[in-house]
């Protein structure tokens, strides 16, 4: 793979107007496609195989035109202080608005009046009137936008309070300057890294250019693929963060091939041969977690993830080939000053001779070999302070709760929330998630009819504890299903609403057994209980799938048993060390005003089994360009410890760059306004944070300083059957005649037989 890639960098070298004009042409033609789709597609919600789901499906066959997967609004009402919704002007207020409600958009399927709904709460200060629609809520036209807020303002001009809820005024999230400010950062650092203002604006410019690519062609795709708005701000979130540290390590290497003497076309090969070969394992294990999230069989998921490993293979491609390109633009000016004028670096031979030993006498060791010297000296102590900090912090972890967000999450200055907070003063909490349960009789015993088995399910459920209200049953035209409604005690994200939605299917399926009638429960909370108790389950499957892949992956790479799996150990480790801060902040409400969280509540979800996914693939990006260097070292015939040595003096300074650069396009997003955005954004920096510095700046060197050359060690029979991908470049060095390439040859396989490997 080396010699492979080092022959495509030199050609993108050479050929790097052809090279740049095919970038600039593809970005241009998923420009013009993003610039003419249609409109972006509504978020899918489907869950396959769950009760939830067949609910929904059964009453888009038994009651067709009701819309089940409509938007829907809620306009709710409050008198002023000393008066009634039931008082003339207050009522005549209501009845005007209902009716532009009903007359102000073509897309509005029916209206229901609070006081033919009996809408009103017992003190009679509160109504509300449910708008649903035809169409989804990511389909309605602004016009419809419109009419449902003039409604809401005509009702405020009679001196009512009048906010409006549901899913009807969704938009697509805005994640504010914060984002910027997280770019800004990456710039910075990338100056500091480079001292030069060239060399610190290519992996910016190319991973804007992949971002581009990958996000427009998201968008010109959205409408066919149905792919939700948070599709594409995922897929800018990680191909942001994976774009700039690829073209960051293919950039750092060809500096350091440049102060060793090559030539810049044969620098440029080098750096794609060796930093590119670790540049396309780091993004196949991102790949890999990311396409393994199918096996939830989530599509709303499943599309996220596919649609981000595209991004991220677009990052790698551009890092193999546009990066060597614009590097060939650049010349000598992707060089500090210094290093311009500076007299040329040591000829290859003498770089070759002092390959992999440590820094001369009269060079002063750098941060990276200060620190690795120190965990050498203490590895013991350094593992033990690492993993009890990360288990600390792991701790809230076991408090996690799950659901999905709704309107009570929301920022408190939105007429979404304010309308929650409404119901749930005038009605209880409950109102906001009322769940809907289906009763179908069409295979009902002989004798039975659906309405006596609507009765038993409607007289049994409202007995339970935590319900409020049940609706009298409603029938479809062919009498053989019934739907009622019930509005729980508790609010729709509450550990009671989940135990109450298993004590209805308990109950109904009693039932079930003695009519032949079934009944399913569906709903909002229905759906979101139904959709973590399918990721809950996907989860110890997925771990498997991926870890797995990528523990292969890795053992090709290492060419050794106990780095991949102390690399899995590690990810773990630090995964579950970012849940515990992920429910400290948004489900406990730690530090909730740093991060801008009004509201606390349950986890979103999906969160664990995404971040796994997610997080598990970067980390590993750190875990091979951090250890590719020690096994370069070690495979010359440098001792253990000394290869941690050399592994850190090249590789610390690059890797903590890219770490702080990911953690600042993550962060970036906690300015959404969205609270899963901002979830997401917090937890994978908080991650990034945690594995970069914690598990792989210190818990890998202690664990290799404590392995010793057992950690190289593979079985004689396993090294047959694994493929050489040669990532340390020995073949390629050898092919290239470098002087002691013949050495570096012997020293290798020296050190593999005494690794027992």
């Amino acid at each position: 793979m080396a010699t492979f890639l080092y022959k495509l960098g030199r050609f993108a070298f050479r050929r790097r107007r052809f090279v740049a004009l095919i970038w600039v042409a593809l970005l241009a033609v998923a420009g013009v496609g993003a610039a003419t789709a249609s409109a972006p597609a509504a978020d899918s919600f489907s869950i396959p195989g769950t009760e939830a789901q067949r609910a929904f499906d059964l009453l888009d066959q038994r009651f067709p035109g009701a819309n089940a997967d409509g938007a829907t609004a809620r306009v709710v009402f409050r008198a002023p202080e000393g008066e009634t919704m039931k008082d003339p002007a207050n009522k005549a207020a209501v009845e005007r608005t209902v009716h532009a409600l009903r007359s102000g958009s073509s897309q509005v399927d029916r209206v229901a009046d609070p006081y033919a709904a009996k809408a009103l709460s017992k003190d009679g200060r509160t109504a509300y009137a449910q708008v649903s629609y035809k169409v989804t809520g990511f389909e309605l036209s602004d016009a419809s936008k419109d009419a449902l807020k003039d409604a809401a303002e005509d009702g405020r001009g009679a001196g009512l309070t009048v906010e409006t809820g549901g899913n009807a005024l969704q938009a697509i999230p805005e994640t504010g300057a914060t984002e910027v400010i997280g770019i800004a950062i990456s710039a910075v650092v990338l100056v500091i890294t480079f001292g030069a203002l060239i060399a610190a604006g290519l992996p910016l410019l190319t991973a804007l250019i992949g971002v581009g690519i990958g996000v427009s062609t998201i968008t010109a795709l959205s409408s066919t693929l149905d792919l939700s708005s948070t599709t594409s701000t995922l897929a800018t979130m990680i191909g942001l963060a994976v774009g700039i540290d690829y073209a960051l390590f293919i950039v750092s290497r060809y500096r350091a091939e440049i102060t060793e003497g090559r030539e810049r076309e044969e620098a440029a090969g080098r750096a794609v041969g060796t930093a590119g070969s670790a540049v396309v394992f780091a993004g196949l294990t991102v790949v890999i977690a990311l396409v393994g999230l199918t096996v939830v069989n989530i599509p709303m998921l499943t599309k996220m993830g596919l649609a981000a490993a595209g991004t991220v293979v677009i990052a790698v491609l551009i890092a193999l080939t546009l990066i060597p390109a614009l590097l060939g633009f650049a010349g000598a000016r992707a060089l500090p000053r210094k290093a311009r004028k500076a007299p040329k670096a040591r000829t290859g031979s003498e770089t070759d001779q002092a390959h992999g030993r440590q820094a001369g006498a009269g060079e002063r060791p750098n941060m990276g070999t200060r620190w690795a010297h120190f965990v050498l000296r203490r590895p013991v102590a350094v593992l033990l302070t690492a993993v009890i900090g990360l288990g600390v912090v792991a701790i809230p972890a076991t408090s996690l709760e799950l659901g999905l967000p709704d309107d009570g999450s929301q920022p408190t200055d939105t007429t979404q929330r304010k309308a929650y907070d409404l119901l749930s003063d005038g009605f209880g909490a409950g109102v906001n998630g009322p769940l809907m349960l289906v009763v179908d009789g069409r295979d009902a015993h002989a004798g039975e009819s659906v309405k006596s088995a609507a009765a038993r399910v409607a007289k049994k459920v409202g007995g339970l504890d935590d319900v409020a209200v049940v609706t009298p049953p409603t029938f479809n035209k062919a009498g053989d299903t019934a739907m009622l409604n019930v509005v729980p005690k508790s609010k729709p994200s509450s550990i009671e609403t989940e135990d109450l939605v298993h004590d209805i299917r308990s109950t109904t399926h009693g039932i079930a057994q003695d009519t032949g009638a079934k009944t399913l429960v569906t709903g909002t909370t229905a759906m979101n209980v139904d959709v973590s108790q399918k990721l809950n389950d996907a989860l110890v499957p997925y771990l498997a799938l991926v870890v797995g892949l990528a523990f292969l992956l890795l053992m090709v790479v290492f060419r050794s048993v106990l780095v991949p799996l102390k690399a899995a150990l590690g990810f773990l480790l630090s995964v579950v060390a970012a849940l515990g801060a992920v429910v400290a902040v948004f489900q406990w409400g730690w530090l909730s005003s740093v991060f801008g969280v009004e509201q606390t509540g349950p986890i979103m979800s999906m969160m664990p089994i995404f971040m796994v996914g997610v997080v598990f693939g970067l980390a590993m990006d750190y875990e091979v360009f951090l250890v590719t260097r020690m096994r370069e070292a070690f495979v010359h015939g440098e001792r253990p410890g000394e290869a941690v040595v050399t592994g850190f003096r090249h590789g610390a300074r690059v890797v903590t760059a890219a770490a702080v650069i990911m953690i600042s396009v993550f962060a970036g997003f906690i300015g959404s306004s969205d609270s899963m955005i901002k979830m997401i954004g917090f937890g994978l920096a908080i991650a990034v944070f945690f594995d970069a510095f914690l598990v792989r700046m210190a818990i890998v060197p202690a664990v290799l300083a404590l392995l010793g050359r057992s950690a190289w060690w593979l079985p004689r029979w396993f090294q047959k059957l694994l493929p050489n991908v040669d990532v340390e470049g020995e073949g390629l060095r050898t092919q290239l005649g470098d002087t002691h390439a013949a050495d570096g040859a012997a020293d290798a396989d020296n050190a593999r037989a005494t690794a027992g490997v």
